[in-house]
């Protein structure tokens, strides 16, 4: 049976040799800071959020459907069927703008398979659904099915997200200046989870860094279940300790071993702020 193609956006959160290695082909988003508008790679992950301990407060810039068209048509010149797995429709209008090209692209070429699918995810949640999606292309599985699969599936990439500055989510309008300051003061760290309709919602607040990220990885466990499980994500805003501190928290509660740590990129870090840890894992329910 012929592979097909996967394409995905950095959204992912995935390490550049990652896609290079299982032949992902990626489009970048942007961000903007000072009327500068940046990709993936342009600067640093340290440059980039010394420049939210600044206080810079960047704006991301979504996949446009011209992004979507150049990054698909090549394959399907080429005679390749194509199934994109897209960033939440919940957080940005990447998947909707894919969707669009896609419906333009199936006209031009008939003869082709393009399927676009909706993650529902983001960061290394949605690399996980990709993880799995490669997974199946590994064994042959056509691309019909491996759409399906990750249509199905994507419900059950569990979430969880501990966010460490405060005043960055003020900045960005997430929390009043109030609950900001009062917060900080008292070392608060918001629960952050993402809900069914792929979107970023607060669940819960824990006083202490390390009392969240235990809780966090609490709330995993009860979304696991029955679930099975030999591998997991986890994304740091430059904080690579706490990410490896929890790495060990899930891999003593889990039995696990084999993990992937990862910087969160500048499309969900200039909204989640400087220190944040993320954590996905294939549960039972979000």
């Amino acid at each position: 049976m012929a592979k097909f193609i996967l394409i995905t956006d950095d959204s992912c959160d995935l390490p550049a040799k990652y896609y290079m290695d299982n032949k992902v082909s990626v489009v970048k988003l942007g961000y903007n800071i000072d009327g500068e508008t940046y990709r993936a790679g342009d600067k640093t992950e340290k440059e980039f959020y010394d420049l939210l301990r600044a206080g810079k407060m960047p704006t991301t810039v979504a996949v446009n459907v011209e992004d979507a068209r150049a990054a698909m048509e090549p394959h399907l010149k080429n005679g390749d069927d194509v199934l994109y797995i897209a960033f939440s429709s919940g957080l940005s209008a990447s998947a909707n703008n894919t969707a669009m090209a896609a419906a333009e692209l199936r006209e031009e070429y008939p003869g082709r398979k393009l399927i676009v699918v909706d993650s529902l995810c983001a960061s290394l949640g949605q690399g996980l659904l990709l993880h799995k999606v490669i997974e199946l292309r590994n064994k042959d599985v056509s691309i019909e099915d491996a759409a399906k699969w990750a249509q199905d599936n994507r419900l059950n990439v569990a979430h969880y997200v501990v966010a460490d500055d405060l005043m960055h989510l003020h900045r960005g309008g997430r929390v009043s200046k109030t609950s900001a300051i009062a917060g900080s003061m008292l070392g608060v760290k918001p629960i952050i989870y993402m809900d069914n309709e792929g979107k970023l919602k607060a669940i819960g607040k824990v006083r202490g860094k390390k009392q969240a990220l235990a809780s966090a990885v609490d709330r995993i466990e009860k979304c696991v279940g029955k679930t099975e499980n030999n591998f997991f994500t986890i994304c740091h805003a430059d904080c690579i300790e706490d990410a490896e501190h929890v790495a060990k928290l899930m891999s003593v509660r889990f039995g696990i071993k084999d993990y992937l740590i990862n910087y969160i990129g500048p499309v969900i870090g200039s909204h989640t702020g400087v220190g944040t840890i993320a954590i996905f894992m294939m549960a039972e329910h979000r």
